[in-house]
């Protein structure tokens, strides 16, 4: 099956970045200088794309499949950060601003990336006036999320934040199974990958689940998640402020 960057496949690539923020606004001859410097990556289900405190020599863009970016505690203990599908970039950061990664990447389904230097990345960033403003807006974007999240720390318990977190993903990923009612998140997350999300045991996780489940609000069935009723879940949600100083699970 021919990919991305097959030979004779060029074509494809440039249309593919032209698609896919911070590519959208550069020009075709750009978009095709740019586009001779990627390669191709593939990898399996589960395996390890960076590590937190590798050193940031490339930049990737998902071209197939999910990626999980997570943080590792010193006790050991993960924290999931955000999940990221096809067009996506990761590994920026550390590439410009020459640090070790800040956080790691495991693929959740088998997946394609596309990777360039950062060298080769830098050189063009300082020759493309669109392709440098193309990546302002997208790290303006994802500092835009860190502080949604940081809201949802303050305003919700535990429950409300994965919840939130959830209906995020579901504008993003969710595929509609009834009109405006119900939905299903292919994500692969385990119980664990789900208590990562909000910094909470896996125990706590399945029982949480459960409670949902019997309530008709959100099913999991082998890292599926089914939202069986929007509205509710949105109601649930919010219902998380204030319920929050006065329930612990």
């Amino acid at each position: 099956m021919p990919t991305l960057i097959d030979s004779g496949q060029g074509s494809k690539l440039v249309e593919f970045l032209r698609q896919t923020a911070p590519f959208s606004k550069m020009t075709e001859s750009d978009l095709i200088t740019l586009s001779r410097d990627f390669k191709q990556r593939m990898f399996k289900k589960g395996e390890i794309i960076f590590h937190q405190g590798d050193a940031g020599e490339e930049i990737f863009m998902v071209a197939r499949g999910k990626v999980r970016i997570f943080r590792l505690a010193a006790s050991g203990n993960e924290t999931t950060i955000d999940i990221f599908s096809v067009g996506r970039i990761l590994g920026e950061f550390a590439a410009l601003d020459n640090q070790d990664r800040s956080a790691s990447a495991k693929a959740l389904e088998p997946a394609t990336l596309l990777s360039i230097s950062k060298h080769k990345f830098l050189g063009h960033l300082r020759a493309m006036p669109d392709l440098a403003l193309g990546m302002i807006q997208l790290i303006i974007a994802k500092a835009r999320w860190t502080t949604d999240f940081a809201e949802s720390l303050a305003q919700y318990d535990a429950a409300g934040r994965l919840l939130h977190i959830l209906l995020h993903y579901n504008e993003r990923f969710g595929e509609e199974i009834e009109t405006g009612r119900k939905y299903v998140l292919d994500l692969n997350l385990t119980q664990s990958d789900l208590a990562s999300l909000v910094g909470v045991k896996r125990g706590w996780i399945n029982h949480l689940l459960q409670d949902w489940d019997k309530r008709g609000l959100i099913q999991y069935r082998a890292g599926k998640i089914f939202i069986l009723d929007l509205s509710r879940v949105i109601a649930e949600r919010d219902s998380r402020i204030e319920i929050k100083s006065t329930e612990e699970w």
